[in-house]
């Protein structure tokens, strides 16, 4: 069953450190079999809605997912966000 990374970027404190993580989580993401599916600021919100920057991607498995999170390339990618932003970063499985 298919499982979702949905991120929120609650903050940025430094868009130099966020630019960095970028660089090194796409590659990373993408060689563990991740697949973006959204990516970026809301063009509408509704009911108590925030205008963060929200990315999906989809994994194969909640496994899948794990392990991508868990890589050596991802955790160099989370180094090198260090304090940039505040995020939510949560595993949901597919309905």
């Amino acid at each position: 069953m298919s499982a979702y990374w949905i991120c929120v970027y609650k903050s940025v404190h430094d868009p130099a450190k966020v630019a960095a993580y970028a660089e090194l989580a796409g590659p990373a993401i993408r060689e563990a079999g991740g697949r973006f599916l959204a990516r970026g600021n809301p063009e509408m919100t509704y009911e108590q809605g925030e205008q963060t920057r929200t990315v999906v991607i989809e994994f194969e498995s909640v496994d899948a997912a794990r392990a991508a999170h868990d890589s050596e390339a991802y955790q160099e990618a989370l180094r090198a966000l260090g304090d940039g932003a505040d995020r939510d970063l949560r595993v949901v499985p597919g309905a």
